[in-house]
């Protein structure tokens, strides 16, 4: 049987008088079930639902990106006539190009698997408004490529190369494209933003050219403002902006990245890279120069050190790759959780690749002699509440986008079907009593899961929080706390001091040979579980004397090791954070009088 090719939920691409194939269950929204439920429909099933096909290709696409990397830098020096090292392009196109290119292997292995098992008759392919799909920057590509709109051009650039024929034109019904702007801030977070940019202002004209810069450190500010001293220098509150908004400009991306094809996925992301790399690596980097020359930043910094910039503040990045090619060292901070955790990681192999030092929150990797050992930035403290006595469960989910995004030892786009399943499976297995005095946390951003409404059918008389209380405020009222995936969270809350049920599907949240051992700890005093019934199980078996279990001698012992291993809390942070950067700068200076 023929079927119409469906690649997204944009419902002005599908067919209602012809059978249906869906690409993928990112097509079919939670709350458009009445209209695809109606359709005779297929769902083409997931290449990456074999994990271990997941890693393989993740390996693969970590090789290619180094060749890709090359390729593309080259590109890059010819096109604005300068020549800088690998490092630098590492630092400024390094994450966009590792996520876009791991994204759209996703994407055209999807293409390939329903063109190689379907006869298709068809799919729909929007034109126009195409600029509007380009992003201007590293924060603007992030911001599109959750959504159809970015995700429907690239199934359609990837089906005109491989099957033009299949492909049915139609103007898009908004022909300017999806908005791309970003989220307004509230009130409070204007005001603070203007406070800090008076400060920054003011304090600027104290700027020497050889400070210590940092930026986004995650340190306490006050804690930053002391570690200033301790170098010597004025307390500052630097602060990026964002890259200014360059037209898209088509004359300029008629090239494609040079190099050799070892197949014709290859081929392809070679050709598309240049219709799809932000403006601001392409007709915008004459104009991110000019921004990055006016910064009151100093023109010779004796370390660089950031947490959070080294991402998606481009403003950020160009400057500092040019520092960094000039001789300035640059230090990165582990920003999350997961780091040190997981099996495979593309911001932490990317992170650890550009930083002269990169420092941990307690673990170290074998072969990466720039890893240190430091402890939490940012750390949480205990909040002082007895939290035996408190009334409450928490129960913290977390949301992944639709569509792959950057990989990294997690679910991928469907999967995040199976974790929902897994969190319900737990609440349903719990005792009523227990079940009534549970709170689901939902992250804010629902990124077209329709997660709140899938959670009120399912469970009507569930407390949920949508992301609206302060986190903190939950866990101050909260006998136990359960997490449900690897990152952040459950660091915090064992730095906290709030009594932890952690569970997880190990097939999808695999872990690095060297935390295993720790994990398996954690499952011998009824920490972490495999399944969610057995969470729900330790977790009826203790509500009623939660302290008993929490601070018994085997529960500490292991929760003292795992915390010294990757969630550690030296008293001497600042002392360390002192040391550790001038060591840094030492090397730095040997090697430049070399």
């Amino acid at each position: 049987m023929k079927r119409f090719l469906v690649t997204t939920a944009l419902e002005e691409t599908w067919r209602d008088d012809e059978p249906v194939l869906f690409l993928g269950e990112w097509c079919r929204r939670h709350s458009r079930r009445d209209r695809w439920s109606k359709l005779n429909a297929e769902t083409l099933p997931y290449h990456w639902d074999d994990r271990a096909k997941l890693y393989a290709d993740y390996q693969y696409l970590q090789e290619f990106h180094e060749r890709l990397l090359s390729d593309t830098a080259v590109e890059l020096n010819r096109i604005h006539n300068v020549d800088h090292d690998l490092r630098y392009w590492r630092i400024l196109i390094g994450p966009w190009l590792g996520y876009f290119t791991q994204m759209l292997f996703d994407r055209w292995t999807s293409i390939q698997h329903a063109l190689s098992r379907h006869e298709l008759s068809g799919t729909i392919v929007l034109t126009g408004g195409e600029e509007a799909l380009v992003p201007n920057d590293m924060a603007d590509f992030i911001r599109l490529f959750v959504g159809d709109e970015w995700n429907h051009h690239i199934y359609a650039s990837i089906l005109k190369r491989v099957r033009p024929a299949s492909c049915v034109e139609r103007e898009r019904s908004d022909a300017k494209g999806p908005s791309n702007a970003a989220p307004a801030a509230g009130p409070k977070k204007r005001l603070k933003h203007f406070l800090a940019a008076c400060y920054a202002r003011a304090a600027s004209v104290l700027t020497r050219d050889q400070d210590a810069f940092f930026l986004d450190t995650y340190l306490p500010l006050r804690d930053e403002m002391r570690l200033h001293r301790r170098f010597g220098q004025a307390p500052q509150s630097w602060r990026s902006r964002p890259p200014v908004r360059t037209a898209v400009d088509a004359s300029r991306r008629r090239w494609i990245v040079g190099g050799k094809n070892l197949s014709e996925f290859e081929a392809c992301a070679r050709a598309l890279i240049p219709g799809q790399i932000p403006a601001a690596y392409l007709e915008g980097y004459g104009r991110l120069l000019e921004q990055t020359a006016k910064l009151p930043w100093p023109r010779r910094p004796r370390v660089i050190w950031t947490s959070n910039a080294h991402e998606a503040d481009d403003v950020f990045k160009a400057w500092a790759a040019d520092k960094v090619e000039k001789g300035s060292p640059l230090v990165i901070g582990q920003h999350g959780g997961h780091y040190g955790l997981g099996l495979w990681s593309f911001c932490e192999s990317h992170e650890t690749a550009i930083s002269d030092r990169y420092l941990s929150w307690g673990w170290t990797e074998p072969g990466k002699s720039n890893i240190e050992a430091l402890g939490q930035f940012k750390a949480k403290r205990p909040l002082g509440v007895r939290h035996a006595e408190q009334p409450d469960a928490l129960l913290v989910t977390m949301v992944l986008p639709r569509y792959s995004y950057f990989m990294y030892s997690i679910p991928v786009a469907r999967q995040w079907l199976d974790y929902l399943g897994d969190q319900f499976s737990f609440v349903e297995h719990l005792p009523r009593s227990i079940r009534d005095a549970l709170t689901v946390r939902l992250l804010p951003h629902d990124l077209g899961w329709d997660q709140a409404a899938r959670w009120r059918d399912r469970f009507p008389a569930l407390r949920l929080d949508e992301g609206r209380s302060a986190l903190d405020d939950l866990m101050r009222r909260s006998r136990l706390y359960i997490s449900t995936y690897n990152a952040t969270t459950f660091l915090e809350s064992f730095t906290m001091n709030v009594p932890t049920v952690i569970y997880w599907n190990e097939k999808h949240w695999e872990l690095r040979d060297s935390a295993i051992p720790f994990f398996e700890d954690l499952k011998r005093v009824g920490i972490f579980h495999e399944t969610p019934e057995s969470a729900a199980r330790h977790t009826a078996a203790v509500w009623d004397d939660v302290d008993a279990w929490w601070s018994s001698p085997e529960v500490r012992e292991v929760l003292e090791r795992f915390k010294a291993r990757y969630c550690r809390l030296p008293d001497d942070l600042l002392d360390r954070l002192e040391r550790s950067l001038r060591a840094v700068i030492a090397a730095a200076d040997e090697t430049s009088a070399r």
